[in-house]
């Protein structure tokens, strides 16, 4: 099984950006198809984006298209998460979350269907 650990996390004022990482060990991290997801404080776990395996699909919730950007690099086992135009609402626990799957090209966009999870870093938006 992998492990994930998130890092990236912090306070920043509207508007700025952060890049969340999260690093996978243990089992090759190009089987899994991989996403982030948020927890505001009182709110449920939502999800942000997701990746195939091979890197060639994407899919982001609706909030916060064009301003979010996933990626990932096999070759390092991590996964990232470029934030820009951070607004206030943003602030959240961000999570990352992996699956191992056969297709290299379907991206899981409910949190259901992983089934490896990180610690969480938090990001935190001043007004």
């Amino acid at each position: 099984q992998v492990q994930l650990v998130e890092s990236g996390g912090g306070l920043v004022q509207a508007g700025g950006s952060l890049r969340l990482s999260c690093a996978a060990s243990g089992r090759a991290f190009s089987l899994y198809a991989v996403g982030w997801f948020r927890q505001a404080p009182g709110k449920q776990r939502e999800f942000v984006a997701a990746i195939s395996r091979s890197g060639g699909n994407t899919y982001y919730t609706d909030s916060v298209k064009g301003r979010f950007t996933i990626s990932r690099d096999n070759a390092k086992s991590t996964l990232y998460l470029q934030i820009n135009s951070l607004k206030p609402e943003d602030t959240a626990v961000y999570f990352c979350a992996a699956v191992a799957i056969a297709s290299r090209d379907y991206v899981p966009r409910q949190a259901p269907e992983y089934d490896r999870w990180g610690q969480g870093t938090q990001v935190t938006v001043s007004s």
